[in-house]
């Protein structure tokens, strides 16, 4: 039987819903969903797999002009995106005009690989603010197909997934068939912590804090977890961990309840802070968080 293959990658501004249709295709909470802008730091990939097709999407953080060391490394992710790609999503919400960084648009327009561009949550429009806007990609992109859908109530993602099969080339399949994703336990860990102090605290502070999970021991019945949330500020770590302790035991407990889902097992997770001054700066600490030389 003809068996397809491909890598699809997800690329777009911050923020556009990326991260819900990657969930959304995979049918797992791979990659972090909130309000927040810039939630996504990594290039997670999904495997989208059926018994003749094998779909493997990534996706990245959202575009735009870097600030400092560890967003220049997130853009390197997107530019990578472009490189290895059979089909490119590329994504936008209902009303969105402009992308963020010329130098992407301009990949878009001389893309080798086919392109789709997903309008997204149309459900926040009417039909006619959808007319202009399928009107306005289809000049700015005329070599792209252009989706309607809205990822989070799941509106044209099967017909989205029926196209993206369609283009695929031939090919025997990249991963596993029973592979969800190519990252580590770890990483889910790291994320789902993060996901909740995005959630919970509010400014600069979610965007200064990474997560290092130093032990991670499974048994039949329970997953034994350490983790360290690093700040950058000794003002930031007495923030974490909030008046006797009450705002990280709330990040724990909300973290530890998603795992256990996750993972299908009991959890005990433990959690502390440490300070790691200016570590979104420095190209030691980004290389040891994963943000430099990661597999493209």
């Amino acid at each position: 039987m003809e068996h397809k293959a491909g890598f699809v990658n997800i690329v777009g501004n911050p923020n556009v819903g990326k991260s819900t249709l990657m969930n959304a295709l995979v049918g797992e909470r791979l990659s972090i969903i909130t309000s927040k802008a810039q939630t996504t730091r990594h290039r997670i990939l999904g495997v989208v797999n059926g018994d003749d097709f094998q779909i493997v999407l990534s996706d990245t953080p959202g575009i735009m002009k870097p600030a400092y060391k560890l967003q220049e490394s997130m853009m390197e992710f997107v530019k990578n995106a472009f490189e290895d790609a059979d089909c490119i999503l590329y994504m936008v919400e209902l009303g969105e005009k402009e992308l963020k960084n010329e130098d992407f648009e301009k990949r878009l327009t001389f893309a080798e690989v086919p392109i789709i561009v997903l309008i997204n949550k149309i459900d926040k429009g009417d039909e006619t603010q959808l007319a202009e806007a399928m009107k306005h990609w289809k000049e700015r992109l005329p070599n792209a197909e252009i989706f309607a859908i809205s990822a989070l109530e799941n509106f044209g993602v099967p017909q989205l997934l029926d196209r993206i099969i369609e283009m695929l080339p031939e090919s025997p399949a990249y991963y596993p068939k029973d592979a969800l994703t190519d990252k580590p336990e770890r990483f889910f860990v790291n994320e789902s912590i993060r996901e909740k102090i995005l959630i919970h605290y509010k400014k600069e502070i979610p965007y200064s804090v990474e997560i290092d999970t130093e032990e991670f021991f499974e048994d039949e019945t329970i997953i034994r977890i350490r983790s360290v949330i690093m700040v950058e500020r000794e003002t930031q770590k007495g923030i974490i961990i909030g008046h006797k302790g009450t705002a990280i035991k709330r990040v724990g407990v909300e973290a530890r309840k998603d795992l256990e889902k996750f993972f299908g097992k009991q959890v005990h997770l433990e959690l502390y802070v440490k300070v790691n001054k200016n570590w979104r700066s420095d190209e030691k600490q980004l290389k040891r968080f994963g943000y430099k030389g990661e597999n493209k």
